[in-house]
């Protein structure tokens, strides 16, 4: 694995979260937008209904460009590596639009790969200034020996490459592929 630095979220903390519990944090932003926002930074945490309530309810489109922001690349990148449309997206975010529910469950794998780097992190050794979101970008562009030299980025567009990608970082920690 490469260095490693601790996430920071935009206000500087963690947000709350309560696995099975289906209320959001009281601090959260106003609206829905601000509850999917809390709910998505939190997915790693909740548990798989949780999970399952916000892909069926729909991620809102301008999460892409919150997401891509936190780990520091372009939009154009993130929905790239997506294998989304950026016209549907910039459609979307125009008209306040939720994401369907393959692009939802896309972005939320992404942010589930983002907590599996800071959970390992945390387990394995000191994660004081470790951004997971930024450290996640730079290993998805690299070509990778277990991938045969593919880059995990060309995974991320369907939840099995997703999976794939989460058992191979499972495995780095254990030293299987150091």
């Amino acid at each position: 694995m490469a260095s490693l630095k601790k996430p920071k979220t935009a206000t500087g903390t963690s947000p709350a979260v309560t696995p099975g519990a289906h209320t959001y944090p009281a601090s959260s932003p106003a609206g829905a937008h601000g509850r999917h926002v809390a709910e998505v930074s939190s997915a790693y945490l909740a548990d798989p209904q949780t999970r399952i309530d916000i892909i069926r309810q729909g991620i809102p489109a301008a999460r892409i460009g919150d997401l891509a922001a936190r780990m520091g690349i372009s939009k154009e990148n993130l929905l790239a590596i997506l294998g989304m449309s950026r016209a549907t997206i910039s459609r979307k975010e125009k008209n306040a639009a939720l994401l369907s529910k393959d692009e939802s469950e896309r972005v939320l794998g992404i942010e589930m790969l983002i907590g599996t780097v800071q959970a390992m992190v945390e387990q394995s050794g000191d994660p004081a200034g470790f951004d997971a979101a930024r450290w996640l970008a730079g290993w998805l562009a690299n070509p990778v020996p277990a991938l045969a030299g593919a880059t995990p980025a060309s995974y991320m567009d369907t939840f099995e490459g997703q999976k794939l990608l989460a058992n191979l970082l499972a495995m780095s920690q254990s030293g299987v592929y150091a």
